[in-house]
């Protein structure tokens, strides 16, 4: 290798993506996209959200089936990075989490504990999806430059 130069080695590792449905996207529901995920055939984890769904699975079948799910809506459907797998114990509440409000959860029998952080900042977002889609809609027929 000559001085200065550095080899890039690209590896198609793990990541987990948020598909986010815009409030006013009703032709999709969350429910379509994980049908859509399973019925991939891509070997990609999903868990179904009431905003949408979080995805994992290989970075180059996740961004093949990214372009298939965002055809379905272009202007409605947004793709945003997630910091942690699916699973991660630092933020999820499975039964290995040991946490006090899972505990709870058994004892009592209704999930207890807050919301996650990303959830409030994905709860924000999702006011200005609308203004956002229906900008998308119109430079898409041209309306806008």
């Amino acid at each position: 290798m000559k001085k200065g130069k550095r080899m890039l080695l690209t590896t198609n590792m793990r990541v987990t993506k948020y598909v986010i449905l815009s409030p006013e996207c009703t032709d999709v529901l969350p429910c379509d996209v994980s049908t859509m995920i399973y019925e991939s055939k891509h070997g990609i984890e999903v868990k179904e959200t009431c905003f949408g769904a979080i995805i994992e699975g290989e970075e180059d079948a996740i961004e093949s089936l990214i372009k298939e799910i965002r055809a379905l809506d272009p202007a409605g459907i947004f793709i945003k990075d997630r910091g942690f797998l699916l699973g991660d114990p630092r933020r999820c509440r499975g039964d290995a989490s040991g946490s006090p409000c899972k505990l709870l959860w058994i004892t009592s029998g209704r999930r207890s504990g807050s919301v996650r952080p990303g959830s409030y900042m994905i709860e924000a977002e999702s006011k200005m999806l609308p203004l956002i889609s229906r900008a998308l809609e119109s430079i898409a027929k041209g309306e806008i430059l």
